[in-house]
């Protein structure tokens, strides 16, 4: 019997051991990865404001050159401050994390961006209506009551979860299970999960290939979502060295929106998995390279403001803010202390509090905090559950208006 017994508890015991493992670094070192996507995020969306949704359904070709300096991010948060809706958008959950804790509600994040000043779009805008008219979360993202469900709201202000949960990719989907859902479902809501999870890797992991393939492990296999982007993977080992050849496949094969009331028989695609495949696109094809991947992020169209911020947030994390070139950080400088529009956090101010959230997701999800040493507790990335908006629903006509 106590033979019989000891197999048991050594049993458990493998299980248990192949089921978690830690993840040590150091807390500056955490600090400036934090500190790097949040950074990264910022150039990024700067970068590709001059082009945004100007190119839909084209690409922008190498002739034409995308400008920079080091006043330019000055400029924005002076004359054109909703340019950084990605921003501030994360910083509403941000704030409302701060204030009432990593347990917070879903309803005071819903109502917190529902009530904000900010002008809003997609669906967000929708589903600001649906909460101010009662219909709540997570109802106010579904695809029967927000027909912007497959937007690519969410997908571009996910980052800040993934940021507070380095090397946890299950607390990061967790995050995002919540929030994403005030204004996303399906296709849309999974832009965010991968994008949030993508960052989370980018602590551990300097190897863009990994961070991306498994990253898309964590959405479900039957969604177009997961299809597009293993079809870009694919296509990226087919073309290694030509992202323009791989941008016309997801051309050809994944650009008809069905669901954006704004984007159906138009040219803009507002749809994540799309503007996901650029993110990607950039990301393989950089291989690393902070100026690259912007560049072909910004050039692949559409959200091409969005997706740049994205990819160098994420690189930002895998290089951390002091290894950022300075041709970048300079542009910065000059608006680090600055609040952006409709807030009270700047980017000094969401370094501090992201890095403190991070602390508290550790020690929350199992985690330690030593004098000098994080010890995060790792375990293999779950699968979210399957969602698909509008199934089997083909447009079939955009009337006028004749009002």
């Amino acid at each position: 019997m106590r033979n019989f017994l000891n197999k048991i508890f050594l049993f458990l015991l493998l299980i248990f051991s192949t089921s978690f493992s830690q993840f040590k670094i150091s807390k500056d070192v955490l600090k400036d990865k934090i500190k790097g996507g949040w950074a990264g995020q910022t150039i990024g969306v700067t970068f590709g404001a001059p082009t945004e949704f100007h190119f839909m359904g084209t690409m922008i070709n190498d002739y034409q050159k995308i400008p920079w300096s080091d006043t330019v991010c000055a400029w924005w948060y002076k004359n054109e401050p909703g340019l950084y809706d990605d921003l501030y958008m994360d910083l509403t959950f941000v704030d409302i994390f701060d204030k009432l804790g990593l347990d917070a509600p879903v309803d005071s994040f819903a109502a917190a961006f529902a009530n904000a000043e900010y002008p809003l779009w997609h669906a967000n805008q929708a589903a600001r209506y649906n909460i101010l008219n009662g219909i709540n979360a997570p109802n106010s993202g579904n695809w029967k009551y927000n027909p912007h469900a497959d937007c690519i709201d969410f997908q571009i202000e996910s980052d800040f979860a993934g940021l507070m949960s380095p090397a946890m990719q299950n607390a990061a989907s967790f995050i995002c299970d919540k929030i994403g859902h005030i204004m996303n479902y399906g296709d849309g809501w999974y832009g965010g999960v991968f994008v949030s999870n993508m960052y989370s890797l980018s602590f551990t992991s300097k190897n863009i290939y990994h961070i991306v393939n498994q990253s898309l492990k964590v959405i479900p296999s039957e969604s177009d979502f997961y299809k597009c982007i293993k079809d870009v993977i694919r296509w990226y080992k087919k073309f290694p060295n030509d992202w323009k050849s791989t941008w016309f496949e997801v051309q050809k094969k994944w650009t008809d929106d069905t669901g954006c009331p704004e984007g159906v028989f138009k040219a803009l695609n507002i749809d994540a998995k799309v503007n996901a495949a650029y993110i990607v696109i950039s990301l393989l094809y950089g291989k690393g390279d902070f100026e690259k991947t912007m560049e072909i992020a910004t050039r692949c169209g559409q959200d091409s403001d969005c997706n740049p911020s994205n990819a160098a947030g994420i690189l930002g994390v895998i290089y951390g803010y002091k290894n950022i070139p300075d041709k970048w950080k300079q542009a910065l400088l000059p608006v680090e202390d600055l609040n952006f529009k409709f807030t009270n956090i700047s980017l000094n101010k969401v370094y501090e509090i992201g890095y403190n959230h991070a602390l508290k997701n550790i020690v929350k999800n199992g985690g330690a905090v030593g004098n000098d040493v994080l010890t995060i507790k790792t375990e293999p990335a779950k699968v979210v559950r399957f969602e698909k908006s509008m199934p089997d629903l083909i447009p079939l006509e955009r009337k006028k208006n004749l009002a």
